[in-house]
């Protein structure tokens, strides 16, 4: 201890605790600074010339995706190929059925120099076997993907949310319900039951193939929405919003899924991957998109009658097949280290 008093320097805020003074206070001794803070953040500004920044949580988010470099790079290349896709119209150097004709003796005949070409400058990824711009069509086939992608993204995170939020608020016989539903599509086997649906059902258009794949695959994200609820409807402010007088619909709505959109936007990320593969593996097969609509499956199974000594007809569609579903597992994986409290340290 010390004789020497406190000193008690205004122009000091008093939550610092400063070192030893070197002129005045002996060896290892401190003096703390009695003066108070001003309550608002304005008044340390104007004062002080401190400023306090609020950082939400969707912000401090942010900022750790953005430090997860291999997600940012899927991000730029998934929306440089999706935007391909949406601006395929502008962008294919040739319409996706357009057939290249020759005149002979005044009559139009198919140019036979044009079927089954390799790549060149004039086609990128050479011609199938009716002379098509390999090229166009898989720029055509992306804008199929994409929208078949999104939108069982869509429906299945609402079908999925809607039911999962259910069970793990109200718990008891709904849960019970509700639950035994889910398990029983979590029992089919996923791709023979979609092979048939498509069969009878008439999957030929991506409007339909989504209806199709999202009836079938919300159950992952119920069950996350469900796992998430059913911890979140014991915590005090959801009591305290019900004591309040407010109803469940307000309850769920305003205080439970702003509280679940985490795991929901993974979940619905990596659901779009998904979905884009059960795409092209249908349209592969013969039971998915149907010509004259492009697909990158159904170039693949064009690609495959037409030889394997072809080879381009099969490796550029593949490649962006694989390419976008790398691309969106990558930013699923990125966001659930951004989203995930837990998480200290960024993986990549």
């Amino acid at each position: 201890m010390t004789d020497r008093p406190r000193v008690h320097d205004p122009a000091v805020p008093s939550s610092l605790v400063l070192g030893p003074d070197l002129d005045h206070a002996p060896a290892g001794g401190a003096h703390t600074i009695s003066h108070a803070l001003p309550g608002d953040s304005g008044e340390l500004l104007l004062e002080y010339g401190l400023e306090i920044k609020a950082r939400s949580q969707w912000g401090y988010a942010r900022r750790r995706f953005m430090r997860h470099r291999l997600a940012l790079a899927s991000v730029v290349v998934l929306v440089g190929i999706f935007g391909c896709g949406v601006f395929a119209n502008y962008i294919a150097p040739y319409s996706y059925k357009e057939i290249p004709y020759v005149t002979i003796a005044g009559s139009s005949v198919i140019d036979v120099n044009q079927i089954l070409a390799k790549p060149s400058t004039h086609h990128l990824f050479g011609t199938d076997s009716a002379g098509r711009d390999t090229f166009s069509r898989a720029l055509y086939g992306i804008r199929t993907s994409a929208r078949v992608g999104i939108l069982v993204g869509v429906l299945s995170t609402l079908i999925g949310t809607i039911i999962g939020g259910l069970a793990g608020f109200y718990g008891g016989w709904i849960d019970n319900l509700l639950m035994r539903m889910t398990d029983l599509f979590l029992t089919l086997p996923l791709l023979a039951v979609l092979l048939t649906a498509a069969k009878f059902l008439d999957s030929s258009t991506p409007f339909k193939l989504a209806i199709l794949l999202a009836a079938l695959i919300w159950t992952g994200i119920a069950r996350i929405v469900r796992g998430v609820f059913l911890s979140l409807r014991e915590k005090e402010y959801v009591e305290a919003a019900r004591a309040a007088g407010a109803g469940d619909l307000r309850i769920m709505l305003r205080h439970m899924v702003p509280n679940t959109l985490g795991p929901i936007i993974v979940a619905a990320t990596l659901t779009i991957g998904a979905a884009i593969g059960l795409e092209a593996t249908l349209s592969f097969l013969g039971f998915g998109i149907r010509p004259p609509t492009p697909a990158l499956g159904a170039l693949l199974d064009e690609g495959q009658e037409a030889g394997l000594d072809k080879w381009w007809l099969v490796t550029f569609p593949g490649l962006l097949i694989v390419l976008i579903i790398l691309c969106i597992n990558f930013i699923g994986d990125g966001l659930r280290d951004a989203l995930d409290p837990t998480q200290r340290r960024v993986r990549a």
